[in-house]
């Protein structure tokens, strides 16, 4: 006769059981690995045990109480696990995956995950990007040089501190008046320097940004100029440049600052006010 489906059994299988003596402890190995506690009846010394109080994971059978030598255990396999059987492609859906189940040894992604990342849609977990200006600094220029040609600022310079004027982030560094970047990224620098002279014009004054990408030789990069009409006693004038710089290594990007005039001009500084000064602020990563 024709049928669908698996073919009948041609004769009953009687339900497997295990007994088991002279056990101690709470574990017992089956012989049959199991799924769930619902695959199994347990008795212990004649006496059926209820599903809640026992456990099992493949062969482990684990009970409620320690067992004693004396003890019977005897255990019917309502259904036995004979194979593992991976279910066809596309078969499960999100409702027969637990929630929270899926564990990050799982998935392929690269990277640390933590409170601190995310992850992206290539898969890799990325630190969170800091929000806003992550470095802002201030720096003056506090001696009173007379300057005519052209020469770095190698000197005199302080970090801002009066109270009132702040800062945000890690500090630039100068030494000999060569500025080194606290973390890569690309800033803007914004000079300025104001100056004045006692008799006679200036035709003209400039200050300049210049930069280094292999801490050694140095370009001028921002010039800005201005000139000087001398009235009477101390007359006052300054001149400003700003760039943007692209920092792509804190030991090979570095900047200096140079200040120049046609004939002699007084280069302004001071302690507690922002005269010739600079300032830089890191916009955002390289």
């Amino acid at each position: 006769m024709a049928y669908i489906g698996n073919i009948p059994a041609t004769s009953f299988e009687a339900v497997k059981k295990d007994r088991f003596t002279s056990l101690t402890g709470t574990s017992v190995t089956l012989s049959h690995a199991v799924s769930t506690v619902q695959d199994i009846v347990l008795w212990i010394n004649a006496v059926k045990q209820d599903y809640t109080s026992y456990s099992v994971s493949g062969t482990a059978l684990t009970v409620g109480g320690s067992l004693v030598s004396s003890d019977i255990v005897e255990v019917a396999y309502l259904g036995r696990t004979f194979q593992t059987v991976n279910p066809p492609a596309g078969s499960v859906g999100a409702s027969q995956i637990s929630d929270g189940s899926i564990s990050l040894g799982k998935l392929s992604a690269t990277g640390t995950k933590s409170s601190s990342t995310f992850l992206r849609g290539d898969n890799s977990f990325q630190e969170v990007p800091a929000g806003g200006i992550t470095v802002a600094d201030q720096w003056r220029y506090t001696g009173g040089s007379t300057f005519s040609t052209e020469a770095v600022i190698n000197a005199s310079w302080e970090r801002v501190d009066t109270s009132g004027q702040g800062t945000i982030g890690s500090a630039m560094t100068e030494s000999s008046g060569i500025f080194t970047f606290p973390s890569t990224g690309v800033y803007l620098i914004n000079f300025m320097c104001n100056f004045y002279k006692t008799s006679g014009n200036t035709r003209y004054t400039y200050n300049q940004i210049n930069v280094t990408t292999n801490n050694s030789s140095y370009a001028g990069v921002a010039r800005g100029y201005q000139a000087l009409y001398h009235i009477s006693s101390a007359t006052y004038a300054n001149v400003s440049t700003s760039s943007l710089i692209d920092v792509t290594s804190t030991s090979n990007v570095k900047v200096s600052f140079s200040f120049a005039a046609d004939s002699g001009v007084v280069l302004q500084g001071d302690t507690d006010k922002n005269f010739t000064h600079i300032n830089f602020i890191r916009l955002g990563d390289t």
